[in-house]
C-alpha cells in the first residue's frame, strides 16, 4: 500500500467496478485501510468485445492484464469475477488471498420463460456451458452468440426469445426486475466460480495477504478451490462444455460437489456428484470419474488446448 491507501486493480465495466467497490467497502471497514485507489485495466476480452471468447487463443482474457498490474506493483490487489480466472492457475508470484461471501450462482432468463419458448425460438448466450445444457433439455431451440456488458445484452433480446445472464450480475447492478425466470441448478449447473469474487495479491506481500484474510469467507473459498480443481483436471477453459458447483457447510467438514461434462452439441450431458474433505482432491477426483469412468474425456478432448 501507499501509506494506508490500498490500490485495487479491476476491469472498468460497470459490473467490475461495482464488484471492486463492494470489496473496497469491506476493506475500508478495517482500521488499517484509510482510503482506496482504483486502478482500471483494459483486458484482451474488453478490447475484443465483438468476438466470441472461443476464438481468442489466450487464457485468462479477462484476468491477465489485471493480474499484471499487481505483479508490476501498479496495484496491491486484484479483484476478479472468479469465473474469469483461467484453469491453469496458479500464476507465478500471485496467490488467491480472499474469496468474500458468494452471491447466487444460478442463471436467469430475460425475455421469455423456458416453458413459453416456442420451437425454434432463439436464445442468446456466449457460454457453451449454457448452450449445451439448454440444448439437452430443449433440442428444438436455436442459439446465437452474445457478448458485451449487461446493458448491451439486455438490448439484444431476440424477438420472442431470451438471453441468459448470471443472476448475480443482475442483482449486483440492481437490475433483477428484468429477470423473467431464474433457472434452477437442475436445469443449468453453474459455471466454475459463478457468483464468487476472487482477490489476488503478490505472494510475498504478507501485509496485504493478512488484510485480505480478514474479509475472506473460508467456506466459500474452499468450495471455489474444489470447483477450480475440477476444471483444471478437465483441462477446460471458459469455452469448454463443463460446469461444477461445490458447497462446504462447516470448517473442516465435507465438501460436496456436482460436475457436468457435455458434448458441444448438447446431445450428451453427464452429471455426477462427489464429496470429500480436501478441496483439491475432491474436485480432481470428480473430474477423473467423469472423464475416465463416464466417458467424458471423449466429449471434451478437442478442447484441451484451452
Amino acid at each position: 500500500m501507499k501509506g494506508d491507501v490500498l490500490r485495487i486493480a479491476t476491469r472498468s465495466s460497470p459490473l467490475a467496478r461495482h464488484q471492486a467497490e463492494s470489496v473496497a467497502e469491506r476493506l475500508l471497514a478495517l482500521d488499517e485501510v484509510k482510503g482506496v485507489e482504483f486502478v482500471f485495466v483494459e483486458t484482451t476480452g474488453d478490447r475484443a468485445a465483438g468476438v466470441a471468447i472461443s476464438s481468442l487463443h489466450e487464457r485468462g482474457v479477462f484476468a491477465n492484464a489485471v493480474d499484471r498490474a499487481v505483479l508490476q506493483d501498479e496495484a496491491d490487489i486484484a479483484v476478479h469475477s472468479a469465473k474469469d480466472l483461467p484453469s491453469s492457475d496458479p500464476v507465478e508470484g500471485l496467490t488467491l488471498c480472499c474469496v468474500p461471501e458468494r452471491a447466487d450462482v444460478r442463471d436467469a432468463l430475460i425475455g421469455s420463460r423456458l416453458e413459453d419458448l416456442a420451437p425454434g425460438s432463439v436464445i442468446a448466450t456466449g457460454a457453451v456451458r449454457r448452450r449445451v445444457q439448454l440444448a439437452w433439455l430443449r433440442p428444438d431451440l436455436t442459439f446465437t452468440e452474445l457478448r458485451g456488458n449487461i446493458a448491451t445484452r439486455l438490448g439484444r433480446i431476440p424477438p420472442h426469445g431470451a438471453v441468459v445472464i448470471a443472476l448475480a450480475a443482475m442483482q449486483r447492478l440492481e437490475m433483477a426486475q428484468h429477470v423473467t425466470e431464474v433457472l434452477s441448478l437442475e436445469v443449468i449447473l453453474s459455471q466454475v466460480g459463478q457468483g464468487a469474487l476472487a482477490l489476488r495479491c503478490r505472494t510475498d506481500d504478507e501485509d496485504i495477504r493478512a488484510l485480505a484474510a480478514r474479509i475472506d469467507d473460508r467456506l466459500f473459498h474452499v468450495a471455489l478451490l474444489a470447483e477450480r480443481a475440477f476444471l483444471r483436471r478437465c483441462g477446460g477453459g471458459c469455452d469448454a462444455p463443463v460446469a461444477a458447483y461445490a458447497t462446504c457447510k462447516e470448517q473442516g467438514g465435507a465438501i460436496a460437489i456436482e460436475g457436468m461434462v457435455a458434448s458441444r452439441d448438447g446431445h450428451v450431458v453427464l452429471r455426477r456428484r462427489h464429496q470429500g474433505l480436501d478441496a483439491d482432491i475432491v474436485g480432481s477426483e470428480l473430474a477423473s470419474l467423469m472423464l475416465e469412468k463416464d466417458g467424458g474425456a471423449a466429449l471434451i478432448a478437442p478442447l484441451e488446448r484451452t
